[in-house]
């Protein structure tokens, strides 16, 4: 990966289309969009927000999307089928740029050197920063042309782009949780979708995936990766990472325990059915 180097900003916007998709953003949205003012076009994709996430997003100014999904990739493709610039910026509702971020993306996009740019995230978990273990090296693909798509897989959606890829200077900001309640709630509805999508490519489920798997995230989150460092909250991270792990698979042996009790069901009534003809048609 190569690094780019900024320059100032002008007076002009930045010809780039951000795309954000929110649901229920309207305390951390007005952060998000107050940090991109350097933008020539924002399009908020929204997912069904019963809160002010889309009057708060016109106020700024943004083109919103109503009725996006049911996927985050979904809110993304369609926000980006609707750019009106070559290239696209993918910012989320907990993210802000930094300030020096328009002015580099000002650079890269009046003369490209590469097919995708990544952005790495500062994390903050629960009040402070996360600048250990994986978090710590979190770079995500954000600025791209407009011709590219993201996968519509629920969890960990990627950009599908060919070509180099080079990395920016310039940090998203990112606190991906309001509070404790908001993480176990968060990591919760992740671990559905990523059952989901293990079940729909036939993913089976063992026990030592629910016993071996969460054990390793939080020996590796907590001790390898150093948040033991962090005391309590460390600790409180790697916990509910360790937990998020365990549902996902548990989730996953339930859709499979379903399907199993659904398909009996459907024997048993066939084999009944067929019991019940028998008779009938010896009397014939």
């Amino acid at each position: 990966m190569t690094r780019t180097i900024a320059t100032l900003p002008g007076p002009t916007p930045v010809p780039v289309t951000v795309v954000i998709p929110t649901l229920n953003e309207e305390d951390r949205l007005p952060g998000c969009l107050a940090s991109l003012w350097w933008a020539s076009e924002i399009i908020v994709a929204d997912a069904n927000s019963t809160d002010g996430t889309r009057d708060i997003a016109r106020r700024f100014g943004a083109q919103v999307l109503e009725g996006c999904g049911p996927t985050i990739a979904d809110q993304k493709n369609a926000a980006i089928a609707r750019a009106k610039h070559r290239w696209v910026l993918s910012v989320d509702a907990d993210e802000r740029a930094a300030e020096e971020l328009g002015s580099e993306v000002a650079v890269i996009v009046a003369a490209p050197t590469a097919q995708a740019y990544r952005i790495q995230m500062r994390n903050r978990y629960l009040g402070g920063p996360y600048e250990l273990g994986g978090w710590s090296r979190d770079w995500h693909i954000r600025l791209y042309p407009s011709s590219a798509r993201w996968t519509s897989q629920r969890v960990h959606e990627r950009l599908e782009v060919e070509g180099p890829v080079a990395d920016l200077r310039a940090r998203l900001e990112h606190e991906s949780y309001r509070d404790l309640a908001h993480q176990l709630e968060k990591g919760h509805r992740y671990s559905v979708w990523g059952a989901q999508d293990l079940f729909a490519k036939g993913r089976t489920v063992r026990v030592s995936d629910m016993v071996f798997r969460p054990a390793w995230r939080f020996m590796k989150t907590y001790l390898l990766e150093g948040m033991w460092r962090e005391g309590v909250r460390g600790f409180v991270f790697a916990a509910v990472h360790a937990w998020c792990g365990f549902t996902k698979y548990a989730l996953l042996w339930d859709e499979q325990r379903k399907q199993h009790a659904s398909m009996v069901a459907e024997q048993a009534h066939l084999m009944m059915e067929t019991s019940l003809e028998a008779p009938m048609s010896s009397a014939h």
